[in-house]
């Protein structure tokens, strides 16, 4: 198939999302063991810096060895998993607020259906051109 840069984001981002569902239901499952760090993914920084990379000016990479300032490419772009360790909620050292969990699920979800929704109009515009209507 060839490629697509909005098929390229989307992939890429339905990826992520996925990754912040299973983080978000690590969290909930975890929240009432002492101790625990809740876990948070960070991807939507990278994707912008790759989606606006042409507005910006950046270092250009000659040699394979040079290291790039910034993704350059949406395959580049990696959700980052991590623990958070300098909030405290309880005073068994266990972070997680299942209150704030739900928003981030809630936005997440959200989030994933938006662009499922962009992945269906955009299917449905290239079974039209095909079928040439």
């Amino acid at each position: 198939m060839l490629s697509d840069y909005t098929w390229d984001v989307i992939s890429k981002e339905s990826e992520s999302l996925a990754k912040r569902f299973n983080a978000v239901t690590k969290n909930v499952a975890n929240a009432n063991t002492p101790g625990y760090a809740r876990r948070n993914v960070s991807f939507e920084d990278q994707l912008r810096k790759v989606m606006e990379q042409d507005k910006h000016l950046h270092m250009t990479v000659t040699d394979e060895a040079h290291i790039p300032s910034a993704p350059l490419r949406i395959s580049d772009v990696h959700a980052a998993d991590f623990k958070i360790f300098d909030e405290q909620y309880r005073l068994d050292l266990n972070n997680v607020d299942p209150e704030r969990e739900m928003a981030i699920l809630a936005e997440t979800r959200m989030m994933y259906s938006a662009f499922m929704r962009i992945a269906a109009t955009k299917n449905s515009t290239l079974r039209s051109v095909i079928a040439g209507r």
